[in-house]
């Protein structure tokens, strides 16, 4: 067997640069150049030691941890003990991404001849090549898309606020989202509109209004007003908005007794406003079934 240190040196710097990188990425951290180079030769050099039975004991749990702590200083600095071991743990975790993806990449990859009874054999270099080139990229792919969709929901977490609903004696409670671009109000009133899910009153809206709310066909429900038998019909309204195509639409909405807010800093009452009933899912998640309007927490909080 003939074997390439230098190539197998120059992979294990090109992997555990992009380790290094993702790392610095996740964590928001600035890495120059010469620092992610540098830890990038710490980690190459430290898998050429395989190849030399006199440095054995370089593959112990402390000398592994040794190298783990040179490549973080390197890249990052020390920062103190909290930044460090963040960085730290932030690495390892990638790397386990990264291990996971080539072992899949691989059992995807060989044929019956290199797996045997659920043991992987390798070919040497050019059979590890392979899993390595698409592994990596496809580990990069996994994490960041992971990352950004947890911060994406930190993000909306924190304007999060459960809503609860009243009209005579029945309340709905839901999750409603803070949304600063909400910019919607009865253009008679100036009452601000907190768009909810239709179905959150499915149970006292008729099954045909229902209907026609998912069509948008608003506008033959106020010309149903008074055929069909509905509990609420003193507390409808009709209220104009700009839709996609920027023609002017129609949302049918309810009068409330009051509103309830609850956030992280308090509740919010209130009786001023109209609940414009949207007859689709207003998140794809289901996350929440309501938009508040920013006037209904902004006039509180001023």
């Amino acid at each position: 067997m003939v074997v390439y240190i230098d190539i197998i040196f120059l992979i294990n710097v090109l992997i555990d640069g992009t380790l290094i990188w993702m790392t610095g990425w996740s964590r928001k951290l600035r890495l120059r150049p010469w620092r992610l180079v540098l830890s990038a030769v710490i980690g190459g050099s430290y898998a050429v030691f395989l190849f030399f039975p006199s440095l054995g004991f370089m593959y112990t749990f402390i000398a592994k941890m040794a190298f783990s702590f040179a490549m973080m200083l390197t890249a990052f600095g020390f920062g103190g003990m909290v930044h460090f071991l963040r960085n730290l743990g932030t690495f390892y975790v990638i790397n386990f991404v990264a291990a996971g993806c080539v072992v899949g990449c691989m059992y995807v990859l060989q044929s019956s001849h290199d797996i045997l009874n659920g043991v992987m054999f390798g070919r040497g270099l050019t059979g590890t090549l392979p899993p390595l080139i698409i592994a990596i990229p496809l580990a990069m792919w996994i994490y960041k898309r992971v990352v950004l969709a947890l911060k994406q929901k930190q993000e909306i977490a924190s304007f999060m606020a459960k809503v609860d609903v009243y009209i005579d004696a029945i309340a709905s409670s839901c999750t409603g989202l803070i949304d600063t671009g909400n910019q919607l109000y009865d253009p008679l009133t100036k009452t601000p509109v907190m768009v909810m899910e239709a179905s959150q009153w499915g149970e006292w809206i008729p099954e045909t209004w229902m209907a026609k709310i998912r069509r948008a066909e608003v506008d033959q429900i106020v010309g149903a007003i008074g055929t069909e038998p509905f509990i609420w019909q003193d507390r409808l309204r009709l209220v104009p908005y700009r839709g996609v195509n920027r023609s002017t639409q129609f949302m049918l909405a309810l009068k409330p007794d009051k509103v309830v807010i609850t956030t992280e800093s308090g509740q919010i009452e209130t009786i001023k406003v109209l609940i414009g009933l949207d007859g689709g899912r207003l998140s794809s998640d289901n996350a929440y079934q309501a938009i508040i309007h920013p006037s209904l927490v902004q006039s509180h909080s001023g």
